[in-house]
């Protein structure tokens, strides 16, 4: 039997209580069945993160300066960045004027949402878009049409950003994936693009620009677009007055502000040695180097423009490195990155070519060390045979007797072969190596002689570390380009020999456009220099230090083609001079003192003795000389001579000075001592000092002696002191025949110093006299003995 329901339950089932206990029943259903929804679009359609690592490649330099960027694959360049790396004043304008309820929302904002729909319902098209920060986060990372489907999906997808990551980490999405125009995504790199600044140091007015732009990106593009940029920055303005967020005095103030932007490209400074260290490390993303931003740029600009004065095809490297730390401040691998016409991908800074004569600093250190030389021993700059080999100087022309010192700073090849003999080529370039210079030589090839002329292959950068070690007593060290590098010293000379050289080098007068005659840039930073050219005119090098730079210069033609009348004193020194007068003296690593080993003596020339120890009528010239560890090594022996030896030599003279051989006596014999020069120096003495070297005549009656040997030779063709004339309207020069009598052997010929040719025996040598003026002709036998002739050639009479 049915009962009916009694008026109390009825009245219990309908009550309110009942009611909201069954819609919150509804609710909790509702809201669990979204949330199983939820869960379940969200592990059918996963939500897809931009991979922390993926976007372009950024080199920057030690202040965090772009210097290069490459694209990623898809060709966009973007610089990683966080929100804390960000203008405070691009944030306020970002979040003001795109997105007022960021840290507030979960993603969406219904009333914006609401306020977009009925704009389009009453206009007939979106007026707002009602799209959240986080909205806008969703569309750059993943593509959504613009439809009423993509805006539920856009909706679904800032949901899903919103449950996964903090507001911070959405923010800084936006901040690295925002679309700026063209191929820049992110504020960092818009910023560097179009400013040329970091986003961390942008006016008002920027600030308001940078936070429009990605609305339209294409079409408020500031460097295409400057008129409709301002009137957009100007919106953002008007917002940020009207929110009370900027005073009114900034707000005045970035109105009058210009819309002023750069082309849109991406940084290349430093290029050559951004796509270096890319190639080191393809997985970084963010390259922190150790060079100077202002100081590369304006390098580089001065490079380009002292180009701009020499022969096609040229190019030039320059690398500047700290001492103190041994990092490179300035890296210029190019005259101008990628110019065809110039090569411009080749790196000279890495690129291995002839040093020329920049390795002798380096052997005449050595040399110091062995205890071979002094600062101003005696050498011999003359035509020599080494076994064959036969240097000359650049010039062509031989000075006769010369210090270690002007060897070094006139930078003379036969002195430097000769040394480089003595200290054994296989030694040397040993002792390179342990300093960080790997020498490259021909397939095949072992270490010789020509080395010390340029006859290997080194690098720049070789090169300037290896410098650095007259800057930091005598230890060399590899250029850093990352902190991160680890410093790598050796130790290439003591840092006396280190000393002395660079002593000898800062004192080299340099009488060059853009430097001083003294060789310093300023009262404060002397330059100790060295240049060099290869063979052929293919390399011209300058290496400056100062104490607190070391700086190398390179120019030539990457292809190795000759420039001819292009070396180093000319085309590369006053490149280089003009770079120490940019760098900063900062006193951050002072020239180290004098080393207690290091002494100054006095010297006699020619036998290389203290001068308190040398009778005075043997010291012919007294020289102030550097010496290390209280080495007064004697001037070198000489080679291949049968008679006339350089030293001292005792002989025996009767009472007329005569010569008295071994079996020879005379009366009132007795001993005298001369002080003889070297052999081969002999034609370019002085007269008095000539006399006192020379040898006294043999006394009659005596049998001869093993000094006779060396026969005195005589010039043939012509008298001394004889006076030429040029036929009338004649240009060419004046050619002359002469012979050497008195040898069978090989005679060098000079002209005013500069080698001719030679002859043997009596061969006649043809020699073109210059136009006019007097001219001293010189023929030098390898066993030393010479001929000396004074002519004179004048111009015809009218």
């Amino acid at each position: 039997m049915n009962r009916a329901p009694s008026p109390s339950s009825s009245i219990a089932s309908h009550s309110p209580t009942a009611r909201a206990r069954r819609c919150l029943r509804a609710m909790l259903l509702g809201a669990a069945a979204l949330l199983l929804m939820a869960f379940a679009l969200d592990r059918l359609f996963p939500l897809r993160l931009p991979a922390p690592d993926t976007g372009s490649t950024v080199v920057l330099s030690r202040d965090g300066t772009p210097l290069r960027a490459f694209a990623d694959s898809d060709g966009v360049w973007r610089y990683p960045i966080t929100a804390q790396q960000v203008s405070p004043l691009y944030l306020k304008a970002l979040l003001t004027y795109e997105d007022r309820w960021f840290y507030r929302h979960p993603g969406i904002n219904p009333y914006a949402l609401a306020r977009g729909v009925a704009g389009a319902m009453r206009y007939g098209h979106m007026v707002s878009g009602g799209s959240t920060l986080t909205m806008q986060v969703a569309r750059v990372i993943a593509p959504i049409p613009h439809t009423f489907a993509g805006k539920l999906v856009q909706i679904f997808r800032a949901l899903q950003l919103e449950a996964h990551l903090s507001k911070a980490q959405i923010l800084d999405l936006y901040l690295n994936h925002a679309p700026f125009g063209g191929p820049i995504q992110g504020v960092e790199a818009a910023s560097w693009a179009y400013l040329g600044k970091p986003a961390s140091q942008l006016s008002h007015a920027e600030a308001a620009l940078l936070a429009v732009l990605p609305q339209s990106p294409s079409l408020l593009r500031p460097d295409r677009h400057a008129e409709a940029a301002r009137r957009a920055r100007d919106k953002v303005l008007q917002r940020m007055r009207d929110e009370n967020i900027w005073s009114a005095a900034d707000i005045r103030d970035a109105e009058v502000e210009p819309v002023v932007a750069r082309s849109l490209r991406s940084p290349l400074d430093a290029a050559l040695l951004a796509e270096r260290l890319h190639e080191q490390q393809p997985q970084a993303r963010r390259i922190v180097t150790t060079i100077d931003a202002n100081l590369q740029r304006a390098l580089e600009d001065r490079v380009g423009e002292y180009l701009s004065r020499l022969p096609p095809r040229t190019s030039a490297a320059v690398l500047v490195v700290d001492n103190a730390t041994l990092e490179a401040r300035v890296y210029v691998g190019a005259a101008e990155f990628a110019d065809p016409q110039r090569l411009g991908h080749v790196d000279m800074v890495r690129a291995p070519r002839s040093p020329g004569s920049t390795l002798k600093p380096f052997l005449y250190g050595l040399a110091l060390d062995d205890g071979l030389i002094t600062s101003q021993s005696l050498l011999v700059d003359a035509p020599q045979d080494f076994g064959g080999y036969r240097p000359g100087n650049f010039d062509e022309t031989f000075n006769g007797p010369v210090s270690v010192a002007e060897a070094l700073q006139r930078s003379l090849n036969v002195p430097a072969v000769d040394v480089l003999d003595r200290v054994g080529p296989n030694r040397f370039v040993a002792r390179l190596a342990n300093g960080g210079i790997d020498l490259g030589l021909p397939d095949g090839a072992r270490p010789n002689l020509s080395i010390i002329l340029g006859g290997a292959a080194t690098r720049l950068e070789n090169l300037v570390g290896a410098y650095t070690a007259f800057a930091n007593g005598g230890v060399a060290a590899a250029p850093r380009y990352t902190p991160q590098q680890p410093l790598q010293q050796r130790r290439l000379l003591s840092p006396g020999a280190a000393w002395i050289i660079r002593d000898i080098m800062a004192n080299n007068p340099a009488d060059v456009e853009g430097a001083p005659l003294d060789g310093t840039v300023d009262s404060h930073a002397a330059v100790a220099w060295k240049t060099g050219t290869s063979y052929g005119y293919r390399d011209a090098w300058a290496i400056g230090v100062t104490d607190d730079w070391t700086f190398g210069v390179w120019i030539g033609r990457p292809d190795g083609t000759p420039s001819p009348g292009q070396y180093g004193a000319v085309t590369a020194l006053p490149l280089m001079f003009n770079v120490a007068g940019m760098l900063p003296v900062t006193h951050s690593h002072s020239h180290r003192a004098q080393p207690a080993n290091v002494r100054s003596v006095d010297i006699c020339w020619p036998l290389g003795g203290a001068a308190t120890s040398t009778p005075a009528s043997l010291c012919r010239q007294r020289r102030t000389a550097w010496t290390l560890d209280a080495a007064l090594p004697p001037t070198f022996a000489e080679r291949d001579l049968t008679a006339w030896t350089g030293g001292l030599l005792s002989l025996r003279v009767d009472q007329l000075g005569r010569r008295l051989s071994a079996t020879c006596h005379g009366k009132h014999e007795h001993q005298i001592v001369l002080a003889r020069w070297p052999a081969l120096a002999t034609p370019w003495l002085r007269v008095d000092d000539a006399a006192a070297s020379a040898l006294p005549p043999l006394m009659p009656g005596c049998p001869t002696d093993s000094l006779d040997v060396a026969n005195p030779i005589r010039i043939a063709g012509l008298s001394n002191g004889a006076t030429l004339r040029q036929a009338p309207n004649s240009r060419q020069p004046l050619h002359i025949t002469l012979r050497a009598l008195g040898t069978t052997g090989e005679v060098q010929w000079l002209l005013d110093g500069r080698l001719q040719g030679s002859s043997l025996g009596n061969a006649g040598m043809l020699i073109a006299l210059p136009l006019s003026g007097e001219h001293q002709i010189t023929a030098l036998s390898r066993n030393g003995a010479y001929a000396h002739m004074t002519v004179t050639v004048e111009k015809p009479q009218a």
